[in-house]
């Protein structure tokens, strides 16, 4: 999952960039308002966890203009400031959840995943496709029982997929999940790493979840069914396996 940190203050930042990272998720950090609303609006962040104090704009401005503009993320308050009366205006303003500082990472951790699940349709921990299982909160992958081992990419392309399973996902979406545009590789990395994907899939009993769209990219989705992508696109090749 890819997360965007904004936090002013550099220590916490660290501090919670390293919490999130040993839970799995990709952060990317930006340090006030006016860049977080711009980082919203350019990337598609599965969560945002966020101080209300920052230097150019508090973060209950973030969310109403984030909400004004229909950005979708879903909005985590991180706060020192526990007074009930900050947690009712940040709710009201429409955040999904808020947390106090000092935290337990484990709690901090399940919060950010349960947020994401509700986010995405999903009530529970567990992603399934077909005989695919991938729990969010282990990182657990399970085909029929039995445990698949990805590598942390891999990991994150598939979580990615499930997540939007049905869904047609580019390469740039897929580079931009995976790298946060730093440093990112040539696109034909994502071939790679689908590649190696499908064959570990397939060698454990679930190959043909993943289709290639021909020209737009690949989708995820259970046997005999079906996927969406933009209206305004005709005459796409659709390769399985």
């Amino acid at each position: 999952m890819r997360i965007l940190l904004v936090e002013p203050n550099a220590r916490k930042a660290q501090e919670t960039t390293r919490h999130m990272e040993r839970a799995g998720f990709t952060v990317d950090h930006v340090d006030t308002g006016h860049d977080a609303v711009g980082m919203l609006k350019s990337y598609n962040y599965d969560l945002a966890v966020m101080d209300i104090c920052l230097p150019d704009m508090d973060g209950y401005e973030v969310i109403r203009t984030s909400r004004v503009a229909r950005l979708p993320t879903p909005v985590l308050i991180l706060s020192d400031e526990n007074a009930p009366t900050a947690k009712v205006k940040a709710f009201s303003t429409g955040a999904d959840d808020y947390v106090t500082r000092p935290y337990e990472s484990m709690e901090l951790t399940a919060r950010m995943q349960a947020i994401v699940r509700r986010s995405k349709g999903y009530s529970e921990p567990t992603l399934r496709a077909g005989p695919l299982e991938l729990c969010l909160d282990s990182r657990e992958v399970r085909v029929r029982g039995s445990s698949v081992h990805l590598t942390g990419k891999e990991y994150v392309i598939l979580e990615l997929l499930l997540l939007r399973k049905g869904m047609v996902l580019t390469k740039d979406a897929f580079l931009n999940h995976l790298y946060g545009g730093m440093d990112e590789p040539e696109m034909k990395i994502i071939d790679v790493f689908i590649c190696k994907l499908r064959k570990k899939l397939q060698l454990a009993g679930a190959g043909q979840l993943i289709s290639t769209v021909w020209g737009q990219g690949y989708v995820l989705r259970d046997e005999n069914s079906s996927f969406t992508m933009p209206a305004s696109e005709s005459a796409i090749h659709v390769r399985t396996g």
